[in-house]
């Protein structure tokens, strides 16, 4: 009897532990074979399509089965139009006014400019590059180049920093400001006979340049308020937590809602790459415009992570950079398993202090603002990918253009979603900035969840030189303080004051 008892309670206890891990284990189990389903089913969708469109091919199918074949990804497209634009917003309003700017002091600004600079040269070689190569051969017909008003390059710029300052932020979800050029003709004045062409008066051509409001997002006006709202945010402190948890709040809504979209993105790509391929004057066309397209990427990485990153590090510091490297592997492979720089963040903490030997104050602040603001590989991608798409449309891009393509691509991934998939997300975002149609980007879609790893990493290298750096930086500008605290203290000058004061002021930033 004592026996059985024993045995029911172990029995009991078995199960309570059962239940237990039940809760726990398999969550995470769950999450990660969901996440590899997508990606199976994101590959299967890719491959039906391309054969859909190849087995009809033969059959010449007219404009109206190519619109029905295409017609899942449309509806694909414009739920994720509607989303974007809250997503991308609640996104940079949330990152950037959880980073205490006063707390920070001088590391705040040092990480900042670091992460701008690095961000900005990784958006030039990205369209350096796809510049030079070409990836969108023109295999796609799109969209005609004739049916493309290509907008002189002054006027573009100074179009550029008009929606930069929107005078009606409610009125920029909708409508931007575009400089048009219209033609108006004038009979020649002359005193002589007037000189017949084609059975008409020969007339002088007058350009007038007129501003118009142009029905599409002012993109660029959204992020630069956004991030405005989110600087003047954090820095009210306490007084401004209400409105910090609203957006909060708000911008896991709409991640949970991208997230259930996500799940039918795999027949929507098919459909819309069988329409592609449908379109192609040749079906090689599809793979070599995807190679091209991810050996472009690639390049960029490779450029950025191997050159640009190690020169920095090494002209501000003075040693090897390649040590950094070596002392996150473990971070860089957890980047390339989970494409994700915020699930990789405990790991890229855990190597930089035990690898790196960094101040833990510098790391628990640099890095996670890192894991919001520096996506380098990310804004390196989108400006490849929206200049591949142009150039799959035929569509000749000015200097205007091009720069507004880099400006949204910079600001857009500063408040990309540490997350897999974010990247891309942001590209219909510098699509409908630049004016450039976003039928072309379930190619690019196809090969996406490659990529992602290999940018997620880059832009976890990227976190770690920048925390190096400013741990260099403070520990230097330490050792300076203390070195003339001592002098002062040895010849007794009474302005020994004013250097613990400066002392006491940098402990208080780097705490």
């Amino acid at each position: 009897m004592p026996r059985s008892k024993m045995e029911s309670k172990a029995e009991k206890t078995t199960s309570k532990s059962r239940c237990h891990m039940n809760r726990i284990l398999p969550c995470d189990c769950r999450r990660l074979r969901s996440e590899e389903l997508l990606i199976i089913l994101t590959v299967a969708g890719v491959l039906i399509g391309v054969l859909l469109g190849v087995f009809l091919r033969p059959t010449c199918p007219s404009d109206d089965v190519i619109i029905l074949i295409t017609f899942p990804g449309e509806i694909l497209m414009r739920i994720l139009k509607m989303l974007i634009i809250p997503t991308i917003i609640t996104s940079v309003i949330t990152g950037l006014s959880g980073v205490n700017l006063k707390r920070g002091g001088k590391m705040a600004g040092h990480a900042t400019v670091y992460y701008l600079t690095t961000t900005t040269l990784a958006v030039i070689i990205g369209m350096v590059l796809v510049s030079i190569i070409h990836p969108g051969r023109s295999y796609f017909d799109l969209r005609s180049a004739d049916d493309v008003e290509i907008a002189p390059s002054l006027d573009s710029f100074l179009d550029l920093l008009r929606n930069i300052f929107p005078d009606n932020i409610i009125g920029a979800c909708t409508a931007m400001v575009q400089t048009r050029t219209r033609k108006i003709a004038s009979p020649v004045n002359s005193t002589s006979y007037p000189v017949r062409h084609n059975s008409s008066f020969l007339e002088n051509v007058t350009l007038v340049k007129t501003l118009e409001v142009v029905p599409n997002t002012n993109v660029l006006g959204l992020l630069v308020f956004s991030m405005s709202f989110a600087v003047t945010l954090s820095s009210i402190g306490r007084q401004g937590k209400p409105v910090k948890e609203f957006f909060y709040i708000l911008n896991k809504i709409f991640m949970k809602m991208i997230r259930v979209v996500i799940w039918y993105s795999p027949i929507g790509i098919g459909s819309l790459i069988a329409g592609n391929v449908l379109r192609m004057e040749t079906t090689f066309g599809f793979i070599e415009t995807i190679g091209w397209y991810m050996g472009t990427v690639l390049i960029g990485l490779l450029i950025h992570c191997v050159i640009v990153l190690p020169a920095i590090f090494y002209i501000i510091t003075r040693n090897n950079p390649f040590r950094i490297y070596k002392g996150v592997f473990q971070a860089w492979l957890t980047a390339l398993g989970t494409a994700s720089s915020a699930a990789t963040l405990p790991v890229t903490m855990m190597c930089a202090e035990r690898n790196l030997n960094i101040d833990k104050r510098v790391t628990r602040f640099v890095l996670p603002l890192g894991a919001t603001m520096n996506m380098d590989g990310t804004a390196l991608l989108e400006a490849v990918a929206a200049v591949t798409i142009a150039q799959m449309c035929q569509i000749d891009l000015n200097t205007g253009q091009l720069v507004t393509i880099s400006v949204t691509a910079t600001l857009a991934s500063t408040g990309a979603a540490a997350i897999p998939g974010a990247g891309l997300m942001a590209v219909l975002l510098i699509l409908s900035a630049a004016g450039i149609p976003s039928e072309g980007i379930a190619v690019l879609w196809s090969v996406d969840w490659i990529l992602d790893r290999l940018r997620t990493s880059v832009n976890i290298l990227g976190d770690c030189i920048g925390a190096a750096i400013v741990d260099h930086l403070y520990k230097s500008r330490t050792k300076k303080i203390q070195k003339h605290t001592e002098i002062v203290s040895l010849k007794g000058n009474s302005s020994h004051l004013s250097y613990s004061d400066d002392i006491e002021a940098v402990a208080a930033e780097q705490n």
